[in-house]
C-alpha cells in the first residue's frame, strides 16, 4: 500500500496563506531598508541551496525562513521607491490578490469550454481597456477584431508578424512556410530588439529586417520609410509589416503614426504599434496625442505590467482583424473539439497566441480596474509624468547635466557634463555604478547619438517627490565628487608634468654645464698642447757629439 500524499489541507492553507500575506505586507513595509539592486555575486544564491531536493517534506515555515535567508539577498527590488531603472514593473495589492485568486482557481483557459468565465471576462476587460485608452472601435470584441492578454510585448510582436505574414500570403505561410527572400519587415534603429527576434523566429531571418532612419527626436522618418518600401517593391520584395513605436525603450521616442499609416495603406503593409511602455499612459486623455493616428494600426500592444499597477505578465494586445491572427495560429486536434467551438459561437484564446495553455490573467486586471477605477489609474500615470517633468526642469536649470531627448512621459535621459579632457562615457558609467552601488537608487543607461546617457524611469507606486529629490541630490553629489576627483587628477597630472619639465630642464642644464666643462677642459688641453709646442720650437738644437 502506498504512503499517503501530504497534501496541504484547506485549514493548513488558510493558516499559511495568512502567513504569506503577512510576509508580503511586511516586505512592502520595509522595502526602503533594502539596497535597490541585489549585491550578491554570481553563484551566491545557488551556494546557499542544498545540492539535492529534500527527501522528506518540510513545514512551510521553513520556506518562509529561507525567503529571508536565501531569496531576498538575491532580489533586485523592482517595487522599491528608488527603482528608477529600465521601465517600471508595477504590481499592487489588488493585482497580487487577483493573481492569488487565479492561482487558487487553477483553471486552464485555452478554450472557451475549459472555463467560459476566463474567456468572457478577458474579452470584457480588454474592451473596457480599449475604451479607457481611446483605441479604435475595430479593436472591440464586438467588431472585426478584439483584444487578448499576452505574456509580453515580445510575444505580441511575434504574433502580429505571423498574422501579417498570413494576410500577405493569403494563408500560404500556414501551408508552405515563409520564403525569407520574399518578405521584408521595417523597424527603426530605436525599435525594440524583440521585433528582430520575431523575424528570426518566424523564419524570415535578420536579412529581411530593414532599419529605417530616424529624425533628430529619434522617431522614424516617414519619407525614409516610403523610400525603403518603394525600393524593395521595385527589387521584387514584398513588404509585410512596419513596426512603429510609441515610447521607445531607449528614450521614449514616438514614431509619427498619422504619417506612417497612409504609407502602409498604400502598399498593403501591416502596421503594428509597439506601445509597450507608453500605451497605458493614454488613460489620461491629455496624453493621447502621443499616439495620434493609431486608427491606422492593424495591431497594437501595451503592457499593463509596466505602468498600470498590474503584476507581470499582463500584455494587452489588440487586432483590427482577428481573422488574420487566428488564421495564422489556429489548429484544432480532435481532442480539443467541442460543440461551442464547432458552432463558431465563441472565442478560443488558444488561437490568439503561440502557446496552447493560458492562465486566468484577466482576474488581476479586473481586480486592478475595480479597485483603482479609471480615476485612480489616471492619477498614478499623471503622478509619474509630473515627477519626471520636475526632474527634467531641475536638470535644465543645472550646468552639470543636459536633458538630451524629449520627455513627454515619465522617463528622463540625462547626460552629465564633464571636462573636455575626460572620457565622458567612462565618467558617466562611473557615476552610474557609484549611484547603483550606494543602494538608495537604481538607474540604467542607454546610448544617444553615440554617447552614453543616464535613464531615470519614474513610475513605481511607492515613489514620491521626496524620492525623486533624493535621486537628483545623489546625481549632483556623485557628479561633484567625480568632478572634484577629475580636477584633482588633472592638477596632479599638471604637477607631475611641471615636475617632469623641471627635471628635464635641470637635466638639460646639467648637461649644458657638463658640456661646457668638457669644452673648457678640451680648450685648456688644446692651449697646453699649443704652449708645449711653442716652447719646443724656442729651445736651441744641440749638435750631436763626434769623436
Amino acid at each position: 500500500m502506498s504512503e499517503p500524499v501530504p497534501h496541504m489541507t484547506p485549514e493548513q492553507f488558510r493558516q499559511h496563506g495568512h502567513e504569506v500575506v503577512d510576509w508580503i505586507a511586511d516586505y512592502w513595509s520595509r522595502l526602503e531598508s533594502f539596497p535597490v539592486r541585489s549585491r550578491v555575486s554570481p553563484g551566491d544564491v545557488r551556494a546557499a541551496l542544498p545540492p539535492s531536493a529534500p527527501e522528506q517534506g518540510e513545514p512551510f515555515s521553513a520556506v518562509l525562513a529561507d525567503l529571508d535567508r536565501v531569496v531576498l539577498p538575491g532580489v533586485t527590488h523592482w517595487q522599491h521607491p528608488g527603482f528608477l531603472a529600465y521601465f517600471p514593473a508595477n504590481t499592487s495589492g489588488p493585482s497580487v490578490l487577483g493573481d492569488l485568486l487565479s492561482a487558487g482557481l487553477g483553471v486552464q483557459g485555452m478554450s472557451w469550454v475549459t472555463s467560459p468565465a476566463a474567456t468572457e471576462l478577458e474579452q470584457h476587460v480588454l474592451d473596457w481597456l480599449a475604451d479607457l485608452l481611446g483605441l479604435p472601435a475595430a479593436y472591440r470584441s464586438t467588431g472585426t477584431g478584439g483584444g487578448v492578454v499576452q505574456d509580453s510585448s515580445s510575444g505580441a510582436n511575434l504574433v502580429a508578424l505571423l498574422a501579417a505574414l498570413h494576410r500577405a500570403s493569403g494563408g500560404g505561410t500556414v501551408r508552405h512556410g515563409v520564403r525569407p527572400e520574399e518578405y521584408t519587415v521595417y523597424v527603426s534603429s530605436e525599435t525594440h530588439s524583440s521585433m528582430e527576434k520575431a523575424a528570426r523566429i518566424a523564419g524570415l531571418g535578420t536579412d529581411a529586417v530593414r532599419v529605417v532612419e530616424v529624425d533628430g527626436d529619434l522617431a522614424m522618418r516617414p519619407q525614409a520609410l516610403r523610400a525603403r518600401v518603394e525600393r524593395d517593391v521595385a527589387r521584387g520584395f514584398r513588404p509585410v509589416l512596419v513596426c512603429a513605436t510609441v515610447g521607445t525603450t531607449s528614450t521614449t521616442a514616438v514614431d509619427p503614426l498619422a504619417e506612417l499609416g497612409p504609407i502602409c495603406r498604400d502598399h498593403g503593409v501591416w502596421l503594428h504599434v509597439d506601445a509597450a511602455y507608453a500605451g497605458v499612459a493614454a488613460v489620461a486623455p491629455e496624453l493621447r496625442a502621443l499616439q495620434a493616428g493609431v486608427e491606422w494600426a492593424d495591431s497594437y500592444t501595451t503592457d499593463a505590467h509596466k505602468w498600470l499597477l498590474t503584476g507581470f505578465d499582463a500584455t494587452l494586445f489588440w487586432v483590427a482583424d482577428r481573422a488574420a491572427l487566428t488564421g495564422a495560429l489556429a489548429i484544432l486536434p480532435e481532442y480539443l473539439r467541442n460543440a461551442a467551438t464547432d458552432a463558431g459561437a465563441v472565442v478560443d484564446y488558444r488561437d490568439w497566441q503561440v502557446e496552447l495553455g493560458r492562465r486566468f490573467r484577466a482576474l488581476k486586471l479586473w481586480a486592478v480596474l475595480r479597485w483603482y477605477g479609471a480615476e485612480g489609474l489616471r492619477a498614478h500615470v499623471r503622478s509619474g509624468v509630473a515627477l519626471a517633468q520636475e526632474l527634467a526642469a531641475w536638470a535644465d536649470a543645472d550646468d552639470r547635466f543636459d536633458v538630451v531627448t524629449p520627455h513627454p512621459l515619465s522617463l528622463v535621459c540625462l547626460q552629465p557634463r564633464w571636462p573636455a579632457d575626460v572620457d565622458s562615457d567612462v565618467a558617466t558609467m562611473t557615476l552610474l555604478e557609484r549611484l547603483n552601488d550606494g543602494g538608495e537608487v537604481y538607474l540604467t543607461h542607454t546610448g544617444v547619438r553615440g554617447r552614453v546617457v543616464l535613464r531615470v524611469a519614474i513610475g513605481a507606486p511607492t515613489t514620491t517627490r521626496a524620492h525623486v529629490e533624493r535621486a537628483w541630490a545623489l546625481l549632483c553629489e556623485g557628479h561633484d565628487w567625480l568632478a572634484a576627483d577629475f580636477a584633482e587628477q588633472a592638477a596632479e597630472r599638471a604637477r607631475a608634468e611641471a615636475e617632469r619639465k623641471a627635471e628635464a630642464e635641470r637635466e638639460a642644464e646639467a648637461g649644458r654645464r657638463a658640456a661646457e666643462a668638457r669644452r673648457q677642459a678640451a680648450e685648456a688641453e688644446r692651449r697646453a698642447a699649443e704652449q708645449q709646442a711653442a716652447e719646443a720650437e724656442r729651445e736651441p738644437v744641440t749638435p750631436p757629439v763626434t769623436g
